[in-house]
């Protein structure tokens, strides 16, 4: 037998050894010979025949008889990341560490873990509940980005995300489906491999543990030298940060991936550590997200918007420019601030984010104008002299400025939910001297309101209808609708339950708001002293409206919990937080938002885990202070419900 012809029969062999003991080692989980043993096999087949097939399909086989979707418990928890949405958030983040800053492209698909061993790929998974995910081996080894082998012995996880190419997504979307993100998700648990592969994925990895990197751009360069696809990135300096966002901003339309913001992370890997992190996020890393679609436009002049509290508002006005399939002309500027802190001139290319697709927004300027934004010096609706208070600027006179009382008049309508007045009718009766405070709602005569414009007889009566249907109103929405500062839904509705009438909310100090849960001292001010201003109104509107106090909830006054009020934390176990509220309300209890000197009891689901939540930390400041409340486990909930419905099955 001739030298090549022994030569080839050792290489069959060896082919044929290596095959076997692969699938013994990774499919099977029971080899029969050492690594080492295994790795001898490897290099005599490398040097004998370096391009053999064998070589490239070490790791886990395509037939191998992984269950897909069976869970993975991760060796360290894929955690979320911190989010924030505006320059000074991004900026505040930066200077809580040292050194540079990786800008990265935020994918929009779906989180992945691949864990190799000995160079090759044992499992990969998905995030899950970031310490449990599921087991997508299979269909990953049908990702041509994944190598099934990497040139490293040492045991490495990668982390990534899976993608759809929008190229790729093209001939989906022309059949209809609705975003590459969801295609992705469905197309990585195909219970068919070959159907997996059919949707042609591809895998960012972007995070490396178990490397000897010392810098994030360290760990990015090893997996381009693992054999995976170099992923786009910005190195900056710490006081550049947003110029990270404003790049991918501009390059987002060309991408051949949907991004849905830009993920930060320090540098250097032992500041990574002395950051640390969270049990929910990393420290030091953050995603600036995008809120909506983006686009480019110019930016053509700037128009002055007076609210009703006399604040002067700037909006953009731009060329057409199409997002989220709306046309958007119109952009929020938000204050004379944000204008200076951009640079923003007429002229400039500026770029527009629909913030959650409803709210055009403008981000930033990618090519400055020509011509400066000029400010007023005096209120474009009524001509007063404009003040400036810090980023703002207001009317000097907004009790007699059109823009603002009509804005006041709009408000108070929509908010106890009169129908029918909208900004023309609120116009002509301004005009006409018959609307210039809420109070004259309610001495209308239909008469006057069908000489308007375009009203007549039908209308003017109708009007009057609607008015006459809220001469009742509940003292939560009364509050509301009085237009003050800080005192919107949430802090309404915890006057309302606390007081229950509008004589004992006017008589509140900011000492007694601020013994309230989740109202701090600048809204227990703001609140306060708005209602003081606004006393002339409340005894005015008192003429003509009834204040109701809110209404009793099921069970109150009766049974065998009455007198007593209850507030939940945490995650209950036995039933719903709601089932739980409902349950004390039949026996007679009250369910309150918030801690308070009043409360009974604070209740805290047996599912509660990490830190104390602000309502337990409340609870104890007040009981510190010899509040008679207490802080019941779930267990005595339980046993004080049951306890509860004997003592009401026997009466």
């Amino acid at each position: 037998m001739s030298k090549s012809t022994k030569e080839k029969a050792e290489i069959e062999s060896l082919e044929s050894a290596i095959r076997h003991h692969n699938h013994l080692y990774w499919d099977k989980a029971a080899p029969e010979i050492s690594d080492v043993d295994y790795d001898k096999l490897v290099r005599r087949l490398k040097d004998l025949s370096p391009d053999s097939a064998v070589l490239s399909e070490m790791g886990p086989s395509k037939d191998a008889p992984r269950v897909l979707g069976e869970a993975f418990r991760h060796k360290e928890p894929m955690l979320s990341l911190d989010k924030c949405y505006e320059p000074a958030e991004l900026e505040q983040w930066a200077a809580s560490f040292e050194g540079r800053v990786v800008a990265m492209p935020k994918f929009d698909g779906i989180a992945c873990a691949l864990h190799y061993e000995d160079g090759r790929l044992k499992v990969a998974a998905t995030r899950g509940d970031g310490s449990v995910g599921d087991d997508i081996t299979v269909n990953v080894l049908e990702i041509k980005d994944v190598p099934a082998t990497i040139p490293t012995k040492e045991t490495v996880e990668v982390r990534g995300e899976i993608y759809m190419r929008l190229s790729v997504f093209a001939k989906f979307k022309a059949a209809g489906m609705a975003n590459p993100r969801n295609l992705t998700a469905g197309a990585i648990k195909q219970k068919d491999k070959s159907k997996s592969a059919a949707y042609e994925l591809s895998f960012a990895a972007y995070d490396l543990i178990g490397t000897r990197a010392d810098s994030q751009v360290g760990e990015l360069e090893e997996l381009v030298r693992f054999g995976f696809a170099k992923v786009d990135y910005l190195v900056l300096e710490r006081d550049h940060v947003i110029e990270g966002f404003e790049k991918f901003t501009q390059w987002r339309p060309n991408l051949d991936y949907e991004i849905d913001g830009v993920v930060y992370k320090v540098d250097a890997i032992k500041e990574q550590r002395r950051l640390g992190q969270t049990s929910h996020h990393p420290r030091f890393a953050i995603a600036y997200k995008f809120q909506g679609d983006s686009g480019v436009s110019i930016l053509r002049q700037v128009e002055w918007s007076v609210a009703r509290t006399g604040a002067i508002t700037p909006v953009a006005i731009v060329d057409p420019v199409n997002l989220s399939g709306v046309t958007v002309t119109r952009a929020s500027l938000h204050n004379v601030a944000f204008i200076g802190n951009l640079g923003l001139t007429l002229g400039a290319h500026v770029t527009l984010v629909r913030r959650g697709g409803v709210i055009p927004n403008l981000e930033n300027v990618t090519v400055p104008g020509t011509d400066p934004v000029v400010i007023p010096e005096q209120c474009p609706s009524c001509g007063s002299v404009v003040r400036r208070d810090r980023d703002f600027i207001f009317c000097s006179k907004p009790s007699t400025c059109k823009s603002a009382v009509i804005g006041q008049l709009a408000h108070y309508a929509a908010t106890i939910g009169m129908l029918g007045f909208g900004d023309a009718i609120l116009e002509h009766g301004y005009n006409a001297e018959l609307l210039r405070s809420p109070v004259d709602f309610y001495t209308l005569r239909w008469e006057d309101i069908a000489k308007f414009e375009r009203s007549g007889e039908k209308i003017a009566k109708k009007l009057v209808a609607e008015v006459d249907k809220k001469r009742s109103l509940e003292l939560a929405t009364f509050l509301r609708a009085l237009g003050i500062s800080e005192l919107g839904k949430h802090v309404s509705a915890i006057l309302a339950d606390r007081y229950r009438t509008l004589d004992a909310v006017l008589q509140v100090t900011e000492e007694e708001l601020l013994e309230t849960h989740s109202i701090g001292a600048s809204i227990a001010k703001s609140v306060v002293a708005g209602l003081a201003e606004a006393r002339p109104l409340i005894d005015a509107l008192r003429a003509h409206v009834t204040i109701v106090a809110p209404a009793h909830h099921e069970g109150e006054g009766g049974g065998p919990l009455a007198g007593l009020s209850f507030v939940f934390t945490g995650k209950m176990v036995a039933f719903s937080r709601s089932e739980a509220e409902k349950r004390v309300r039949a026996l007679g209890a009250a369910v309150l938002s918030s801690v308070t000197k009043q409360l009974t009891y604070l209740v805290v689901g047996a599912d509660k885990s990490g830190p104390k939540s602000t309502k337990e930390k409340a609870a104890e400041k007040l009981i510190g202070q010899g509040a008679p409340l207490k802080v019941l486990s779930e267990d005595e909930l339980l046993a004080m419900l049951e306890g509860a419905r004997t003592h009401e099955s026997r009466s």
